[in-house]
């Protein structure tokens, strides 16, 4: 099996890799998460056996970069600024009225928020959020269904 050139690898699923990112990550980590992504692939590219999927294999390295960094915020999060002089802190960011939303989707089980993000971020029907993940279209919707349930836990609490 020959594999197609790296370079079109990344051409052809650079954008749609780094909206995922973004949905799943934030603005901010996604270019980093993207790089990662591209690193880990451009490393493992040389041993793989087939290109059946690349997309699906793409996004899986995605949403592991995407868990890291998310678990990377969790631990290192700073909430005790007490005692910080005023002008030494950074001014917040603009916050929009979905970034509660996003954080939350954040919060989710890597899984859940892969399939979330998929399909109303993309707009895919379950078979291709399915096909991108490399799990099969029930198990996407079960994903998208578990995710919506827990995110409306969430704005009910």
């Amino acid at each position: 099996m020959r594999l197609p050139p790296f370079q079109r690898l990344i051409d052809n699923h650079a954008a749609e890799l780094h909206r995922f990112l973004v949905a799943s990550v934030g603005v901010v980590d996604a270019e980093d998460c993207l790089q990662d992504t591209f690193l880990s692939a451009l490393r493992a590219y040389p041993r793989l056996r087939h290109g059946d999927n690349l997309r699906a294999w793409l996004y899986t390295i995605a949403q592991r970069k995407a868990t890291d960094a998310v678990r990377a915020h969790q631990r290192h999060r700073a909430t005790d600024l007490d005692g910080v002089a005023e002008d030494r802190l950074a001014s917040p960011p603009h916050r929009s009225a979905d970034d509660e939303l996003w954080t939350s989707v954040r919060g989710l089980p890597a899984k859940q928020r892969a399939a979330l993000v998929h399909r109303f971020v993309f707009d895919l029907a379950y078979r291709d959020v399915g096909e991108r993940m490399g799990i099969s279209e029930e198990a996407a919707r079960q994903n998208v269904s578990a995710g919506l349930r827990r995110l409306r836990m969430e704005v009910d609490r």
